[in-house]
């Protein structure tokens, strides 16, 4: 590995790590960087590093690949560059999300925009946000419809409806919108990054958890509460998950049934009540962050104690449950965080022509009783 010193200011040292060479800059991280500075990184003209950021006349395949590299691997905040770009145009992003009033979870993602937005609007990014009806999938259609027909510069969305999605999808390719999609993975709808977790995996992490120290044979139940599973993928790669791993590690030794729960209707108690008098109920995995702790709910108010309940998110319910003990695992999605990304992936896009990665995956992050405020604490949820 060889070793390129640029002298552009000697103050600090940034190392530029690449797969052929390594490149030692000794830049003022005050000072904004300029095109010429980019250049001499990437070796090449100002004319082609120009070029590439406005995105107008021909460059050769390895230039492309030089300039896009420090872009990429320079260790200096976008608004640097930004400043240095000194582009007049303004960015409109659409974000398309479920009502974050309906939902604590969707109020989470709702901070994650509400932060990106505040982040990029010095730089002429304007974001507004399109919420539509959890319960009603002609309410996401109509405002599919109605975003792609406005023709902004991108769109962040949650595709939690997968029917509704594809035609929604299509509209937006016919019009050239680029979008990202977070929280639910639909591999047919190419977007330029998806945001979220291996949600069967997810599933998996939830089985190994439900499994630990069950010997005894028995039942765990699979509910999906306030959701229409079918038409969920990200649901059904849950549950799809869990059944994987509990098959693969106890053959048939324990039962899994699956609920689809309305708690709006009056059978949902008398389907609750049901699920927890089964004897031979060792468990209860929750496949969404708001059922997780109504299921809590029943499981404490009717002194179950000894059924292990997984489910999802730290919302302040589920917190409520699990500092109680009532809900022994979370698994964190970090919905905030994965709306904030989606919105820098696509600004990065259309203002830096940075390539968005496909997979954007998170960690599956374990909640316990025991390691929650430590976890809160950290300030990185």
């Amino acid at each position: 590995m060889c070793t390129h010193t640029i002298n552009l200011c000697a103050k600090t040292y940034i190392s530029l790590p690449d797969s052929n060479f390594t490149l030692i800059c000794h830049m003022d991280i005050g000072k904004n960087i300029r095109i010429k500075d980019i250049a001499k990184l990437a070796g090449v003209s100002v004319g082609t590093v120009d070029r590439v950021l406005h995105n107008r006349g021909r460059v050769s395949e390895d230039a492309l690949k030089k300039v896009t590299a420090v872009m990429n691997q320079i260790d200096y905040k976008p608004n640097l560059i930004a400043r240095t770009l000194g582009s007049n145009k303004n960015y409109r992003i659409v974000a398309l999300i479920p009502d974050p009033t309906l939902d604590p979870y969707w109020a989470q993602s709702n901070l994650g925009i509400i932060q990106g937005q505040t982040e990029w609007a010095q730089y002429g990014v304007i974001v507004d946000t399109f919420a539509f009806d959890l319960y009603n999938k002609d309410s996401f259609h109509r405002l599919a419809r109605e975003v792609a027909e406005q023709k902004p510069d991108g769109i962040v969305l949650a595709p939690i409806f997968y029917h509704e999605s594809l035609p929604a999808f299509q509209l937006f390719q016919q019009q050239g919108i680029p979008y990202v999609i977070f929280n639910t993975n639909i591999h047919e709808g190419q977007p330029l990054a998806f945001i979220g977790q291996n949600l069967c995996q997810s599933g998996r992490v939830g089985g190994q958890l439900m499994m630990l120290g069950q010997r005894d044979p028995g039942t765990f139940a699979v509910l999906h509460i306030d959701e229409d599973v079918q038409d969920s993928v990200h649901l059904l790669e849950k549950e799809k998950g869990f059944r994987e791993y509990i098959k693969e590690r106890s053959k048939t030794k324990f039962e899994i049934v699956d609920y689809n729960l309305n708690p709006h209707k009056e059978s949902f108690k008398g389907q609750m009540m049901q699920i927890l008098e089964n004897d031979s109920l060792k468990g209860i995995f929750v496949s969404t962050s708001k059922g997780t702790a109504v299921a809590a709910s029943f499981v404490e108010t009717h002194g179950k104690n000894d059924i292990r309940v997984i489910g999802y998110d730290i919302l302040q319910d589920n917190l409520k449950f699990l500092r109680s003990g009532t809900i022994d695992f979370l698994i964190n999605q970090n919905p905030k965080r994965q709306a904030l990304l989606g919105i820098s992936h696509l600004v990065n896009h259309l203002m830096f022509k940075k390539t968005a990665p496909v997979l954007d995956l998170f960690p599956l992050e374990i909640i316990t009783q025991q390691n929650v405020d430590s976890y809160l604490g950290s300030g990185i949820h």
